[in-house]
């Protein structure tokens, strides 16, 4: 095994699948950061390993202050903690013999290719059928809307199959972030691993530095939740996602009163037109697969029985 992996259990179901996400900088709406470890906490999984951080991160570079430096608290002078990297494998698994690997991680400063191999060898040594890593990033859109998701992958023949799950093949071309060039990496080694961005919203109703007024989307649970019905879906993992639905009416809530609110206080923003414009603009690339269609339209059916019953 990887000196830099430790490895508490070897899982022993014969379908694995894995999901993963970093602290990094495509980490719109905290996809990345947020969603793997939500999951790992609702579906009770249990640590079974990790990377460690030896080698992989820096102390500071001039100017970044805070941003690349451990957390530190103390308490009435007192060091009480330094929170170390985190890079953790988690997992869960059903009553079908199919288990599901969760990594949450820190994206490395350095190194990174050494932390890519660590990564995929615990793919390779459990066994892991097909990985996935999940990003957001920020951009103009609907927030009533399903969320556009874009879509990288290590091996040509995935394309066919990822084309399904209602996604935009990247054209990118730019400085990568930890999923892209962990999907070269996967590609090498002939590992079947895919990336699915997340586009989040985020407005900038205003320019001038004497009225800045926008909103973002911290925490997006909408896209969470459309992003692990594509997950369910491929992966067969049934997980319930009730929660993350309920959360994600409630943001849609939360930020048309937000709207409501700024609307109210800066009319000269004109918000209402803003939204109007971006939403003609929008083109909506729902996930609806077949199982889905049927499910609701069943549903619709003896809803309209049970009324013509009353």
């Amino acid at each position: 095994m990887n000196e830099m992996v430790e490895l508490f259990e070897r899982p022993a179901e014969e379908e694995i699948y894995l999901i993963a996400g970093w602290r990094q900088w495509a980490d719109a709406g905290s996809i990345s950061s947020g969603l793997p470890r939500y999951l790992a906490q609702h579906l009770d999984a249990r640590k079974i390993g990790e990377i460690k951080s030896d080698g992989f991160y820096m102390f500071q570079i001039p100017a970044t202050h805070h941003l690349l430096r451990p957390e530190v608290r103390f308490k009435d002078g007192f060091c009480e903690e330094v929170r170390p990297r985190q890079n953790e494998f988690y997992y869960a698994n059903d009553e079908h013999n199919r288990g599901l690997l969760i990594f949450t991680g820190e994206e490395p400063h350095m190194n990174e290719d050494l932390y890519a191999d660590a990564f995929f060898d615990v793919m390779q040594e459990l066994g892991v059928r097909r990985g996935a890593a999940v990003g957001g990033v920020y951009g103009s859109m609907p927030y009533d809307k399903d969320r556009n998701v874009s879509c990288t992958y290590s091996m040509r023949h995935l394309k066919e199959e990822l084309s399904k799950y209602a996604v935009k093949f990247s054209n990118y071309e730019g400085g990568a972030t930890i999923g892209s060039y962990f999907v070269h990496r996967a590609a090498l080694r002939q590992i079947e691993f895919f990336v699915f961005n997340g586009f989040v919203p985020a407005y900038e109703f205003a320019q001038s530095a004497a009225i800045p007024q926008g909103v973002r989307v911290e925490d997006d649970f909408r896209a969470w939740y459309e992003l692990m019905r594509r997950f369910n879906h491929m992966f067969n993992l049934g997980v319930d996602l009730s929660e993350l639905e309920r959360k994600s009416d409630e943001l849609t809530g939360a930020l048309d009163n937000k709207v409501d609110e700024l609307v109210r206080k800066m009319p000269q923003l004109k918000i209402r037109e803003y939204l109007k414009e971006i939403a003609q603009e929008f083109t909506e690339m729902p996930f609806m697969p077949l199982d889905d269609v049927w499910e609701r339209e069943l549903g619709d059916i003896f809803n309209e029985l049970d009324l013509d019953s009353d």
